[in-house]
């Protein structure tokens, strides 16, 4: 039993460890193929695709591109192929093929058919879109391919860029890292032999039996940082002292469980430390905005609230479950107070004017949508990555959209319409209705109410009003904190 045990034991921190070593090291390749793609994406001029395609090298910047391709490949060291494809129906115009020169490549203009393992993604690469890396298993062997759009300035995908790394390396070094594996725990394996069946059992199988419910506990706990705190502290309270390899490995661990926790603790006060700075930022863009617009006292802490109130209850209700994540609701309450940063270009004379606007003051009015797109897009171009911003883009850009396609600036309709814009125009209009102007009073709640419900459907999802309804009561706290005489 104990030998059974004890090899159990071995095969589970062997296979753990493969597969830990596998994913290491097939990640490490996938990111520097991405990163290589990316990298010669950067240089290759869109305009000049087609061209290159047609007439190969003797086409002006061919031969230059060419070369600097062929340096971003030789600075990868496990990137093995670098070519450049323009997608036409099931498969890909050669664009560039460094290999070309070397009798294993095609030349400029060559039609080939794409592997069997990219056809889940040919319309999405027929789109423009980017996929994800593709593994396949060519006659060269077991690769991976990392692909990157080459765009244009209308957003128009040109051709990718395409990166293959071989995991043949890492299946052959796989094995020798299990080998070092089974030889590493077989001298444990000895010494359970010598020091017998008891001592085994008492020193050993009773430790590790522990020390193995702690780690699993441990990996369990993910990143929650009460879970994991606590499973060091048990851990911990172990106090394991057999004077062996055992013991040497409990507090490897324990050294190590510690030092995880508190590397993910400071990596989640830099977290928080950035999402400060950028309410920050969010706080006072939309002050600049608000100082500006004499008659929309409060109007940015309003529309929040009423934002928060409506997708909060969307989620209660189970609409809208598939795009209504934790991040979603984090990201549209956050950039709400952004949807009239497009206001900062429109003129004081017409942004404050007293009296009813001519149609071209509100052809002016109106443009302060585009403008918010484009201050917003301008912001996502410097800050890369998924980020809360693009949902600041579509509330500014879409949120005077209405339900039945008669809105501005593009006349989007139903669902088209971004869910974080059509919870906005609820959010807009009912502070608007319910906030005194130079050109009307305010209206009382319940006329407001009625009047965001008969638009229900023609103006605003009807699924934004109805959660906004069943949600007076909080609306009313809202009014009467920020409207002292409602």
């Amino acid at each position: 039993m104990m030998l059974a045990l004890s090899l159990s034991l071995v095969i589970v921190m062997g296979c753990i460890g493969v597969e830990l070593y596998f994913k290491v090291m097939k990640e490490d390749r996938v990111k520097a193929a991405e990163n290589t793609a990316r990298a010669a994406a950067a240089i290759i001029d869109p305009d000049k695709v087609d061209a290159y395609v047609s007439n190969g090298e003797s086409e002006e910047g061919y031969r230059e591109t060419k070369e600097l391709l062929e340096r971003i490949r030789e600075s990868s060291t496990v990137v093995q192929y670098l070519y450049v494809v323009k997608v036409r129906d099931e498969g890909g115009v050669i664009v560039f093929d460094l290999d070309a020169d070397d009798g294993a490549g095609y030349y400029p203009g060559y039609y080939m058919k794409f592997e069997k393992a990219f056809e889940p993604y040919l319309a999405a690469m027929s789109a423009g879109d980017n996929i994800e890396p593709v593994e396949s298993d060519f006659l060269s062997g077991w690769v991976i391919t990392a692909t990157a759009p080459v765009r244009n300035d209308r957003g128009v995908c040109m051709c990718y860029v395409c990166a293959d790394v071989s995991l043949n390396y890492v299946a052959g070094s796989l094995w020798i890292f299990l080998l070092k594996v089974i030889l590493m725990l077989s001298g444990f394996f000895v010494l359970i032999v010598v020091y017998g069946l008891w001592n085994t059992a008492i020193y050993s199988v009773f430790p590790i039996d522990g020390i193995v419910m702690y780690v699993e506990k441990f990996i369990r706990s993910g990143d929650d940082q009460g879970a994991l705190d606590e499973t060091v502290r048990m851990l911990r309270k172990l106090d394991i002292y057999t004077n062996d390899e055992v013991e040497m490995l409990y507090h490897s661990i324990c050294n190590m469980a510690l030092n995880q926790v508190e590397q993910l603790r400071r990596v989640r006060r830099l977290s928080d430390s950035a999402l400060k700075m950028q309410d920050g930022l969010i706080i006072t863009m939309a002050n600049l905005v608000e100082n500006r617009d004499s008659d929309t006292g409060a109007h940015v802490q309003k529309t929040a609230a009423y934002v928060k109130i409506i997708v909060e209850g969307l989620k209660r209700k189970g609409y809208y479950a598939e795009k209504i994540t934790p991040k979603f609701i984090s990201d549209v309450v956050r950039s709400a107070p952004l949807h009239d940063v497009g206001k900062i270009n429109i003129p004081d004379g017409v942004l404050n004017k007293p009296g009813k606007l001519t149609d071209e003051e509100y052809e002016i009015i109106k443009t302060h949508t585009v403008s918010g797109r484009d201050i917003m897009e301008q912001a996502i171009d410097t800050v890369e990555g998924e980020n809360y911003l693009k949902e600041a883009r579509n509330m500014a850009a879409y949120h005077h959209e209405r339900w039945d396609g008669k809105g501005y600036p593009e006349g989007l309709h139903g669902e088209v319409i971004p869910l974080s814009a059509r919870i906005m125009a609820v959010a807009d209009v009912f502070d608007a209705l319910t906030s005194a102007r130079v050109y009307k009073p305010a209206f009382p709640i319940e006329k407001a109410l009625q009047m965001i419900q008969e638009e229900a459907g023609h103006q605003f999802d009807p699924k934004c009003v109805e959660v906004f309804m069943e949600s007076v009561q909080e609306v009313r706290v809202i009014l009467k904190k920020y409207n002292k005489n409602m």
